[in-house]
C-alpha cells in the first residue's frame, strides 16, 4: 500500500518505506507538482543538521546570561540532553520569578508546517502558556499591512482568501483581468499547511484559452505567465496607489462609475471623491499627475480605466505591494476602484487580494475546522506587531501606536524561538543582530545550524517533518494525509513536543502541557476531535485506524462555483459585512478617528521614504525588490540541492535589466556587490529584459552569512537582501514590514571572493 507524507509544497508518495534509503515521488493526482519537496530527504540529512544539544561556551562557562554580545561569535559545547534541559528550565524559572512572564518573547515564524500536531508555533506557544504566558507577535510579515487594514474596510484577510471567486468562474465570465504585482505562480507552489492539487497554473491557462485578456501592472513581467501573450505595463515600484487613484479619477469624471452600487453597498464615497478631484488639497489625481509618479503614460492610465468599465473585469493585487512604506494604500485604492466599477459579487467581476500568492486562493473545497492543537490561554497581554521585533529589543518601555491602540514595547529578557529563522524574515539584519544581543537568554529549537541557531545560547536539535508521525491538513485543500514517519531521527533529534514536555516537567507543568498524552495519542486525539466538525460540513471522514491504514482521504472539490461577496451583493442588509456600517468602507470613520497622519480615513497617496521618485535615488539609483524565491519557501532548505542549483557560484542571483548592467560594466554571471547605507551583500548577476530599468530583484532565502559576526555592517557574503532592507513600520496603523521599499546600488566585485560559510556548522569546543 502506498504511503504518503506532506509539506507546504505538496503531497509526496513514499517509495521503499521502512528502508534505509526511501524515495519521495510526486503525488500522482497533482496536476502541477512542486519539485521543491522532492529534495527534502537529502536536505534533512545534510551535515548542517543540529545533531546534539549545544550551549554557547561563554554562557555555559560563566553562567547563564553571560556575554550576550558574543552571540554568533562564541563556539558551542555539545552537552547531554539532561544538562541542556536543566539549563533551559533554570533560565525560564529565573526570569519568571524575577521579572514575570512578560519578559519572555515566544518567537515562531517558520510558516505553518503540514503536520497539525508537530506544528512548532502551536507547540512553543502552548508550552509558554502552560508556564504562565509570554509576549506574542500579531499579524505576519507576508500580510502585516493588509491584515490590519482590510477588516476595517470589508472583511478579514482570512475570510477574503477563503472566499475568492473560483478559477472556473473567472474563466467563464471574466473578460479583462488586471493584476497589480502579477499572479506569481511560483509562490503558489505552497499553501499554509499543505498543498493537494496545484491549481494556479492551470487556472491561468484555462482563463487565457477562454479569451480572458490579461494586463500585468508591475516592475517585473515574469510574475504573470498564462501560457499566452499578455500586456505588460511597467510601473515604478511603490507608485501603484497613484495609478489607482488616477483610474478612480477617470471613472468618476467620465461618468463610468456605478453610482447605485456605491450608494447601496459602500460607505463614504462622498468623502473620498473630493480628495481625488483635488478639492481638499488642491491637487487633482489625474492620469497626468499619476504619470509623473508612476512613469506609466497618462493616456494608458485613462484608457485602462475605460476598458475596465466596459467589460466584466477583475482588479487584483499581489501581497508584495503591501510590504512597502504606506503598504495599506494600494490595497485600499484597489478596493475603492473595484467599488466604483460596481462589479463586486458578480461572476467574473470584482477584486482579488492575492491570486497566486498561495495555492489555496481560488480553490473550492469543503471547509471545516481540521485537526488543531490548542495553544491554551496566554495570561500575558503584551504583544508586538510581528515586524517590530528589533524596535522591541532596542526600545523597551517606549510607546508605539498600532491599529488604534497606544502600546508600549515590553522589556524582554529571554527569547524562546521554535519554527522559524528571524535572520531570514526580518529587515535590516545588521540592526537586528545588534538588538538580538540585548536579552540575557536566547533558546532555540532548530533542525539546522541556521543563523538563528548560530546566534543562540541553547540549541535543541529537532526532528524534521519526515522524522515523525502526524496529520497533514489545510483548510483550502482537498486532502487529509496520514504522515507516517519516513526516516529515523537524525543524530539525537527529538520532537518539539518531547522537548517542551521535559522542560515543563522540570518546572512542575508537564501534566498541564501534555494532558497525560504521548505524541501518538495526541495525533489520534486531534483526528477524533475533528470528526464531528467534518460531519457537519458534509465530510464523511473514516475512523482514525482506517484513515491511518489507507494513508489519505480525498474530500473532493465542491461542485458549485463560487463568487466572492455574491450574497452581500444580492442583499447587503441580510448579509451585512462585519464593518461598522455593514458596507464596504471607502471612507473609514474608525481609521480616521485614530488620528494617524500616515493613514487617514480613505485611500491616499503618500510619498515613500525611499523610491525612485525621491531625492535618495541620486545616491542609490536602483530599487531592489525582494520577492519569494521559486526554489524554496522563505529560507527553508536553502542548503538543499534544488535551491543550490539556482545559485551562481554558491550565491543568490540578483536580476537586473541589461541596460543597467551594461552601464555598470556588469556581465551575466559576474559577482556583484549590492549595497546601501544599511549594509552590503554579494550576489551573482543575472540579466533579464523582463525587469524594468532601474529595478533589481534579489529573492529572499539565502541564509545570512556575514563576513564577521563581530563587525558592524559586515559584508553579507551569500546574497541575503535583508542585509539591505528598511526596517520601519508601514504606518502607525499596521506597523507592517516594508521590505519592498529599498534603494540600492550595484557594482562589480573586485578582488577575491570571500569564502561562503552559511552552511558551515559553528565551531565546537570541550569544557571541563
Amino acid at each position: 500500500m502506498t504511503r504518503y507524507t506532506a509539506s507546504h509544497w505538496g503531497i509526496y508518495e513514499v517509495e521503499r518505506a521502512d528502508t534505509a534509503d526511501p524515495v519521495l515521488k510526486a503525488f500522482g493526482p497533482d496536476p502541477d507538482p512542486s519539485p521543491i519537496g522532492l529534495a527534502q530527504l537529502d536536505a534533512s540529512r545534510a551535515p548542517i543538521r543540529v545533531r546534539r544539544p549545544a550551549v554557547r561556551s561563554s554562557w555555559l562557562e560563566h553562567g547563564w546570561g553571560a556575554h550576550p554580545e558574543r552571540r554568533g561569535i562564541d563556539p558551542y559545547v555539545e552537552v547531554p540532553w539532561a544538562t541542556a534541559l536543566d539549563l533551559a528550565a533554570t533560565a525560564l524559572k529565573d526570569v519568571i520569578e524575577r521579572r514575570g512572564n512578560s519578559s519572555i518573547f515566544g518567537g515562531s515564524y517558520g510558516w505553518s508546517s503540514a503536520g497539525r500536531f508537530h506544528h512548532a508555533q502551536s507547540q512553543v506557544h502552548r508550552f509558554l502558556n502552560a508556564l504562565g504566558g509570554y509576549v506574542r507577535h500579531a499579524d505576519s510579515y507576508s500580510l502585516g499591512a493588509a491584515r490590519v487594514l482590510m477588516p476595517h474596510l470589508v472583511a478579514t484577510m482570512d475570510q477574503l482568501m477563503a472566499t475568492h471567486t473560483s478559477w472556473g468562474v473567472l474563466a467563464e465570465h471574466t473578460r479583462l483581468f488586471v493584476s497589480f504585482g502579477g499572479v506569481p505562480a511560483k509562490n503558489a507552489q505552497i499553501s499554509q499547511g499543505m498543498v493537494g492539487h496545484h491549481n494556479v497554473n492551470q487556472g491561468l491557462r484555462d482563463m487565457a484559452e477562454a479569451g480572458v485578456r490579461f494586463v500585468n501592472v508591475s516592475p517585473v513581467d515574469s510574475d504573470l505567465d498564462t501560457g499566452a501573450p499578455h500586456e505588460w505595463i511597467p510601473i515604478r515600484p511603490n507608485s501603484d496607489t497613484a495609478m489607482l487613484l488616477a483610474i478612480a479619477h477617470t471613472l468618476y469624471t467620465e461618468g463610468l462609475h456605478d453610482a447605485q452600487f456605491l450608494a447601496t453597498h459602500c460607505s463614504g464615497f462622498e468623502k473620498f471623491i473630493p480628495y481625488v478631484l483635488g478639492e481638499t488639497d488642491g491637487l487633482a489625481k489625474t492620469p497626468e499627475w499619476a504619470a509623473a509618479l508612476t512613469t506609466v503614460p497618462a493616456e494608458r492610465i485613462r484608457s485602462l480605466a475605460r476598458e475596465l468599465a466596459a467589460v466584466r473585469s477583475v482588479v487584483t493585487i499581489s501581497w508584495s505591494l503591501q510590504r512597502s512604506h504606506h503598504g495599506e494604500q494600494p490595497f485600499w485604492a484597489l478596493l475603492t476602484v473595484a467599488c466604483m466599477l460596481g462589479q463586486i459579487g458578480l461572476p467574473g467581476g470584482g477584486f482579488g487580494v492575492g491570486y497566486g500568492s498561495t495555492n489555496g486562493i481560488g480553490n473550492v473545497v469543503p471547509r471545516f475546522g481540521g485537526p488543531t492543537l490548542s495553544q491554551g490561554t496566554n495570561a500575558v497581554r503584551e504583544f508586538i506587531p510581528v515586524a517590530r521585533i528589533t524596535d522591541m529589543l532596542e526600545r523597551p518601555g517606549e510607546p508605539f501606536n498600532y491599529n488604534g491602540q497606544a502600546l508600549h514595547y515590553p522589556d524582554i529578557e529571554l527569547i524562546y524561538w521554535a519554527g522559524g529563522n528571524p535572520f531570514h524574515h526580518h529587515q535590516d539584519l545588521n540592526r537586528l543582530l545588534s538588538a538580538w544581543r540585548r536579552p540575557r537568554s536566547v533558546i532555540v529549537n532548530e533542525q539546522f545550524w541556521t543563523p538563528t541557531a548560530k546566534a543562540a545560547d541553547i540549541v535543541f536539535p529537532v526532528t524534521t517533518t519526515l522524522e515523525r508521525d502526524d496529520i497533514g491538513y489545510a483548510a483550502p485543500e482537498r486532502y487529509l494525509v496520514a504522515m507516517r514517519r519516513v526516516i529515523a531521527p537524525i543524530g539525537e533529534a527529538r520532537d518539539d513536543f518531547e522537548i517542551f514536555a521535559d522542560i515543563a516537567e522540570r518546572l512542575g507543568k508537564r501534566e498541564e502541557f501534555t494532558e497525560g498524552r504521548t505524541a501518538q495519542e495526541w495525533v489520534r486525539h486531534l483526528y477524533d476531535e475533528c470528526l464531528d466538525r467534518a460531519r457537519k460540513a458534509g465530510v464523511p471522514l473514516p475512523d482514525f485506524d482506517a484513515f491511518w491504514a489507507t494513508g489519505i482521504f480525498d474530500m473532493a472539490p465542491v461542485d458549485q462555483p463560487h463568487v466572492m461577496l455574491a450574497d452581500f451583493r444580492a442583499d447587503p442588509v441580510a448579509h451585512r459585512l462585519k464593518t461598522p456600517t455593514g458596507k464596504i468602507e471607502i471612507y473609514s470613520e474608525q481609521i480616521a478617528s485614530f488620528g494617524y497622519a500616515d493613514c487617514i480615513g480613505h485611500a491616499h497617496w503618500y510619498e515613500p521614504q525611499e523610491w525612485l521618485g525621491g531625492t535618495r535615488a541620486a545616491r542609490y539609483p536602483l530599487h531592489m525588490l525582494s520577492d519569494q524565491p521559486f526554489n524554496k519557501l522563505h529560507s527553508q532548505f536553502d542548503h538543499g540541492s534544488y535551491s543550490q542549483g539556482n545559485k551562481i557560484d554558491g550565491r543568490e542571483p540578483v536580476s537586473m535589466n541589461p541596460a543597467d548592467a551594461a552601464a555598470r560594466g556588469i556581465a551575466a554571471g559576474d559577482l556583484v556587490r549590492v549595497y546601501n547605507d544599511r549594509g552590503s551583500c554579494l550576489a551573482g548577476a543575472r540579466l533579464s529584459s523582463l525587469i524594468s530599468p532601474g529595478v533589481v530583484k534579489l529573492s529572499t532565502g539565502a541564509w545570512f552569512d556575514p563576513s564577521a559576526w563581530n563587525e558592524e555592517r559586515a559584508l553579507e557574503k551569500h546574497g541575503n537582501p535583508n542585509a539591505l532592507t528598511l526596517d520601519i513600520g508601514a504606518s502607525e496603523l499596521s506597523q507592517g514590514c516594508v521590505a519592498q521599499t529599498c534603494l540600492v546600488e550595484v557594482e562589480r566585485h573586485v578582488g577575491e571572493a570571500p569564502p561562503l560559510t552559511a552552511f558551515t556548522p559553528p565551531r565546537f569546543v570541550r569544557l571541563d
